[in-house]
């Protein structure tokens, strides 16, 4: 009796390991399922609407009514199987004001629509191939004349293409550096075009470049930082160099966005563009007052753009 008893505990023992083995290994299978789903395609974004509005009636200390709105939209959408690599982004950004009796004005015009695609190499490292164009909606105008248009939809308008080597040793960080890429500025618009706008021969609608190219971008976007909870930011640079043409005069694109979320719809958004361009020449305004000086020639110079609002958002 003892020894059936015993024998009928080693088979329940190995049955019951066995059993357990099988869980395992299945659980093991399940998580490895999901695994790789997770890791094959992770997208996200923020939408965000500021308004900001200033009332004054028999005011001592002077100023003007205004009204401004300013929206974003700065969506992802990367893939991640295997030894391959592919991430899109598209950037939108519009703005407008409102001032006394003035007409409306342009505070911001973007569109940055970005792909890139990418075989592992080695360990981090990745052979690329990057896409990037780049333009604005409406016309641009020399504030406050609004008669003088200085900008328009593709004018300008930016197309690159780019090949190289890109470092990706985790989510959130690219490094990409690509020798042989190719730029081509448009401007589409006659008036902009006969001007030579934006580097641009006189009467010509597009310029072709072809130069070294890197791009960086750190962004962490899930408002779960270990530094600080709450907070988006995502940082990107470009930076191109014509190989024909100066090539140590680097054109600079450098952004900044930082979201700051208050509660699950409102937050304060900050955001940042410095851009110098020795193709583009920027009449100079010393005054801060919109008009440009008149016995000071154009030149390159650096530009810079900042909007800090506090309204509406959502990440997705």
């Amino acid at each position: 009796m003892k020894s059936r008893l015993f024998y009928l505990s080693v088979a329940l023992v190995i049955f019951a390991t066995a059993s357990t083995a099988q869980v395992t290994d299945a659980e093991k299978k399940l998580k490895t399922i999901n695994t790789d789903t997770i890791m094959g395609w992770k997208k996200g974004g923020i939408f965000a609407i500021n308004l900001s509005q200033t009332s004054l009636t028999n005011w001592a200390a002077g100023g003007q009514n205004s009204v401004s709105v300013n929206g974003i939209l700065s969506a992802f959408a990367n893939y991640k199987q295997g030894k391959s690599a592919w991430d899109n982004s598209l950037d939108l950004g519009y703005g407008i004001l409102k001032q006394g009796k003035q007409d409306v004005m342009k505070t911001d015009d973007k569109i940055d629509l970005l792909s890139k695609f990418g075989r592992e190499a080695f360990k981090n490292f990745y052979w690329s191939a990057l896409g990037n164009f780049r333009t604005q909606m409406r016309p641009g105008y020399k504030y406050p004349d609004t008669d003088t248009k200085i900008s328009d939809r593709f004018a300008p308008a930016y197309l690159l293409f780019a090949a190289g080597l890109d470092y990706k040793p985790n989510s959130y960080f690219s490094a990409f550096i690509a020798p042989l890429t190719s730029k081509i500025t448009f401007v589409t618009d006659k008036a902009l075009s006969d001007a030579g706008a934006f580097g641009v021969e006189p009467g010509k609608t597009s310029r072709s470049e072809i130069g070294g190219y890197i791009r960086a971008i750190w962004s962490k976007n899930d408002f779960k930082g270990e530094f600080l909870k709450n907070v988006a930011v995502t940082s990107k640079i470009d930076l191109f160099s014509n190989y024909a043409d100066k090539p140590q005069n680097i054109d600079i694109t450098w952004e900044n966005l930082i979201g700051l979320k208050v509660n699950k719809f409102i937050s304060v958004n900050f955001n940042t563009v410095l851009i110098y361009d020795d193709d583009i020449l920027v009449p100079v305004d010393r005054n801060g007052n919109g008009e440009f000086e008149e016995f000071e020639a154009p030149g390159p110079r650096i530009q810079f753009k900042e909007i800090l609002g506090l309204g509406f958002s959502y990440n997705f």
